[in-house]
């Protein structure tokens, strides 16, 4: 059964609309520590082939070219944009950020693991190093009670100045997790992300091995979103919004036309 233009024309609404729905999420998450932002794709729907090219248009020729009439549009996936965002300075000792690739490993309930880049961590009443929903660090780091001066190394190595001890103690190391296609981790909230088949098996290192990038003390990372670059897509997909309904508008008119005509 043939298409109308009018049907097209909606799957361009649709399409548009949950790019737009993208591009929101963007900008309500400026200021989410680690955010990455991401981006709508689209794809061309099944095309209706009322002639194909090299078609034989009678005994001796063919079609040089074919008619080939599009369904419309739809939005095909959505990418992750994994570049670095900016360090802050913040003083925290527990605020850890990270200068290059890689995820921090947390325990999520349930026992099953989350990967974020959101390293404002703190420490529970039992001295573990845990995330701000109570969410322990994997490997698990304890800070006893009475620790001052502690400092995470840039390889992640955790130590404290401990009560009865003239030296530092080290109490562990942090280690990061890397992933073959960091873009196909999924989202599943409160900034973390977890495995899928596309982003292949985590696998674990101290910072600065394998790709893997260090770890910043006391800065946290700002997520990547663009403010103007944002702006700039939200007006250009209002545009395209803007003509997709005006074409369902001037369709709807022909076929008005013609009704009254016929």
């Amino acid at each position: 059964m043939p298409t109308s233009a009018m049907h097209v024309a909606r799957t361009g609404l649709e399409a548009q609309d949950a790019r737009m729905r993208v591009i929101a999420n963007n900008l309500a998450n400026i200021g989410t520590t680690g955010f990455k932002r991401d981006r709508a794709n689209f794809a061309t729907l099944a095309y209706q082939d009322a002639r194909i090219a090299g078609q034989q248009s009678s005994s001796e020729t063919a079609y040089a070219t074919g008619l080939n009439l599009g369904t419309g549009v739809s939005v095909q996936s959505t990418t992750s944009i994994t570049t670095q965002g900016t360090l802050n300075t913040t003083g925290n000792s527990l605020d850890l950020a990270l200068d290059g690739d890689g995820y921090f490993q947390v325990q999520l309930p349930g026992g099953r693991l989350g990967y974020t880049r959101a390293g404002n961590f703190t420490r529970s009443a039992e001295g573990q190093l845990v995330t701000s929903q109570g969410y322990p660090v994997q490997p698990p780091i304890t800070i006893p009670e009475g620790s001052t001066a502690v400092t995470v190394g840039t390889d992640g190595t955790v130590s404290a100045m401990t009560a009865g001890s003239s030296a530092p103690t080290e109490l562990g190391q942090i280690t990061l997790a890397s992933f073959a296609n960091p873009a196909g981790l999924q989202a599943v909230g409160d900034n973390f992300l977890s495995e899928t088949a596309a982003s292949g098996p985590a696998q674990i290192g101290a910072a600065g091995d394998g790709g893997r990038g260090q770890i910043r003390q006391g800065m946290l990372e700002g997520s990547n979103v663009n403010v103007v670059e944002e702006l700039v897509d939200m007006i250009e997909c209002q545009r395209a919004y803007e003509v997709n309904s005006k074409m369902i508008s001037s369709v709807d008119e022909m076929l008005r036309n013609a009704n009254q005509t016929l």
